[in-house]
């Protein structure tokens, strides 16, 4: 530990320091040149699709279309290190409970099928044959709403076509997502907007735009590749106003790693022009002041006789709503703002002026929104916003939420998701011969629910590490160990596999960055990114191990031995040429996917279609609608931060992608020596009389009569918001009770929890 107090980053976001981060990586995973010609590749039009984020794909990439979390992604998975059979002979279960998530998945690939044996409490080998058909006899063994298909955002679009088919065949919807933990309230509340569930906005656009508003959205850790569309629209001249609670690095300034200039000058970009730190939970009372602001602007030039603030003629023409959010606005006091944005009202006009002088401006975000109890809200809000002076569905504007995992959006697209009426259920039956289920599946939060009251039996997890990734931590562990079945399909090691059921299995897979050999040849596979965007990608790099299998196939392997005999999908054929697969897809959603084998090498991509983009409202009214909000706090079902009871918001570090932790420190916020830390202001340490640097004990302020804590959390003075704490993800799940979550997109409210802290027991 070099010091209780953080080291401020004393460079920007990219440059030199960005350079040394991506070699040391790919020397510690020993593949200094395996990865770096790999990097190559990466995010190319003929390449293979980065496992990291899903930025945008450039049609004209430059010469390095990879940043340093892609480049870390990277290196982790075609790594040089291998968890096989010996290191399971070494360890116990129980044994590696106690390691860190950093170091269990630090050991390295998996190499072979595993099963848990009870009497050695171990992971031993299995062949993979003999495993499939345990699987299938006891998933047969099991009604099928008892079972869980989990699905992490990596998937291809080829696999996660064929893990929705096996579960509807299987006889359910049960088919939560990664989605489900952060823009579910993304696609619940953009449909009811604008008759779309993902963003408006493509990379054509950030080259038009006049302004650019960012919320809750960790641009430099979380898709550094972003980072040259906004520093070209600085160059431009185009301003950046960002509301977030902590001021991050990469939203700060940037010194582009392929600019020789820069790296040679030590030359960099200011990134936001202004930055408002609004309290956790007040992104919906910023909003309706910045539309206060605005309406109260536009009566102003409509008594004056000068041109008006709101685009009425877009509002009249295309939208609906508008007097219930004017009302609204009028109705709210300043004062009520200020108290629950945590911002100036002065700050939010003069926000609010820039945004009006803008003819084109694009709306982005993050989780900083969706993951509160009125994230659905919060997103309504930044539409409101944007529609109040036609900026969707126009060039350089609209709005943009920035997906995490590279396929998390394009899963939904092909089918996963536990909502029936998403799916295209009439044409399934059609294709395959058989009647899909039409009962509501269960989502994450559903799920682990299910685990604790035991009508969840058997969890199917295609990718993730979804026990460490939810909420109530020590409530759904407790209740793991009571499933029936357990199957984890992965590269690497991690907690969701040493926390397990009865009958449990480890199924080790290809990466996406591999060499996918089958009967039929090489293949390849494609994704779709956060603007719509489907690509192609071919793996290059040799695989971990012989015994490895790809997705579609080990997913091709539980069909066969769970529903023997359904001729109608030929699961071999489509294993030997993925191609095949392409062409089913595109029978089931001839209007996104028509000609999908001929147009996935498109450089750019080619595009879904998004009525929103052309100003077509596919909502039931026809219309844009504005939707005025409830109340100004995200948050209504927490306390309010005041006396000991502070907000907690969790973060993620720029060392990790989602679970994945690939060193234990924070570069960009300073923070060295261990993640079991809480970022809280000064005055609060102050106020609380608590000392930097002393450790803490922290638990949840709940009404249930559950305890929930984290205990040894080190205090860190940082620059937050009073009242707001800050800790890392998943380190403070255990702190977010399963009921904290989103209304009507259950998405868990990690932005938002009502916490105390006590000087930890001796």
């Amino acid at each position: 530990m070099k010091s209780n107090t953080p080291e401020p980053y004393p460079h920007p976001a990219g440059g030199w320091g960005s350079v040394k981060k991506v070699a040391t990586a790919l020397l510690h995973e020993h593949v200094p040149l395996e990865g770096s010609k790999l990097l190559v590749h990466l995010n190319k039009p003929d390449g293979v699709a980065c496992v990291s984020c899903a930025w945008a794909k450039p049609a004209n990439p430059h010469p390095f279309e990879f940043c340093e979390s892609g480049a870390k992604a990277t290196a982790w998975e075609v790594t040089g290190k291998r968890c096989d059979t010996a290191f399971f002979e070494q360890y116990t279960v129980g044994d590696l409970l106690a390691w860190s998530d950093h170091q269990l998945e630090a050991v390295g690939r998996l190499t072979t099928p595993l099963r848990w044996d009870a009497a050695s409490d171990r992971y031993v080998p299995v062949d993979w044959d003999s495993a499939f058909a345990e699987i299938g006899r006891e998933l047969q063994a099991l009604a099928p709403g008892s079972a869980v298909f989990y699905c992490s955002g990596r998937a291809s679009l080829e696999a996660s076509y064929m893990y929705q088919l096996l579960a509807r065949l299987y006889g359910c919807n049960n088919l939560p997502d990664s989605s489900n933990m952060c823009h579910e309230s993304t696609s619940v509340a953009l449909p009811k907007t604008i008759g779309v569930p993902i963003g408006t906005v493509s990379l054509q656009d950030f080259e038009q735009t006049d302004c650019i508003l960012f919320f809750g959205q960790n641009v430099g850790t979380n898709s550094p590749r972003m980072l040259h569309q906004l520093q070209e629209a600085r160059r431009r001249g185009v301003p950046i106003i960002t509301f977030n609670p902590l001021r991050e690095a990469g939203l700060l300034h940037f010194a582009n790693p392929q600019s020789p200039a820069e790296m040679l000058t030590g030359a960099e970009t200011t990134i936001s022009t202004r930055y408002l730190q609004v309290r956790a939970g007040g992104d919906s009372a910023a909003m309706l002041g910045l539309c206060k602001a605005l309406i109260a602007a536009d009566d102003a030039a409509l008594a004056a006789g000068t041109p008006r603030v709101l685009d009425t003629d877009f509002i009249a023409t295309h939208t609906a709503g508008l007097e219930a959010l004017v009302e609204r606005a009028r109705n709210e006091s300043w004062a009520g703002i200020e108290r629950h944005s945590g911002l100036a009202r002065r700050d939010l006009e003069e926000v609010a002026a820039v945004y009006a002088g803008a003819g084109k401006v694009i709306g982005v975000f993050g989780m900083g929104l969706t993951q509160h109890r009125l994230g659905v809200q919060n997103v309504e809000m930044l539409s409101n916003l944007l529609l109040l002076r036609g900026n969707i569905g126009k060039p350089g504007a609209g709005i943009c939420p920035v997906r995490g995992h590279s396929n998390v959006q394009g899963q939904r697209t092909v089918g996963i998701t536990e909502k029936p009426e998403l799916a295209p259920l009439d044409q399934l039956a059609k294709q395959y011969g058989f009647k899909p289920p039409r009962t509501k599946g269960l989502n994450t939060v559903e799920t682990c629910e299910g685990v604790i009251d035991g009508s969840v039996r058997a969890f199917i997890g295609l990718g993730g590490n979804f026990v460490r990734a939810v909420p109530d931590t020590v409530r759904v562990e407790a209740a793991w160990s009571r499933l029936r079945l357990t199957v984890q399909v992965a590269i690497k090691l991690n907690r969701s596999h040493l926390v397990h059921g009865e009958v449990s299995y480890i199924l080790p897979c290809l990466g996406r960055l591999e060499v996918d050999r089958q009967a039929g040849g090489e293949q390849a596979v494609s994704v779709e990114d956060s603007t719509g965007c489907m690509h192609g990608s071919k793996g290059r790099a040799q695989p971990a191990g012989a015994l490895l299998r790809s997705e579609p196939a080990i997913i091709a392997g539980l069909a066969k031995a769970t529903l023997p005999g359904h001729a109608a999908v030929d699961w071999d054929a489509w294993v030997a040429d993925y191609g095949a697969i392409r062409d089913a897809i595109a029978e089931t959603y001839p209007e996104i996917f028509h000609d999908f084998n001929a147009r996935m090498w498109t450089p750019g991509g080619f595009r879904r279609p998004l009525p929103a983009a052309r100003r077509e409202w596919k909502t039931p009214n026809g219309r844009a609608n504005f939707i005025a909000p409830t109340v100004l706090d995200a948050d209504p079902d927490q306390p309010e931060p005041r006396g000991d009871v502070l907000r907690l918001f969790t973060v993620r570090s720029d060392s990790q992608f989602n679970t994945t932790i690939y060193n234990e420190n924070d570069t960009f916020r300073g923070i060295h020596g261990g993640r079991r830390v809480l970022l809280i202001s000064e005055a609060d340490i102050a106020r609380l009389d608590l000392k930097e640097g002393e450790l803490v004990d922290a638990s949840a302020v709940s009404g249930d009569g559950i305890a929930r804590g984290v205990s040894g959390l080190r205090l860190v003075a940082y620059n937050v918001p009073p009242g707001c704490v800050a800790g890392y993800f998943p380190e403070c799940n255990p702190l977010m009770a399963l009921e904290h979550h989103a209304l009507e997109s259950m998405v868990p409210a990690a932005k938002s929890i009502a916490i105390r802290i006590v000087r930890a027991s001796a």
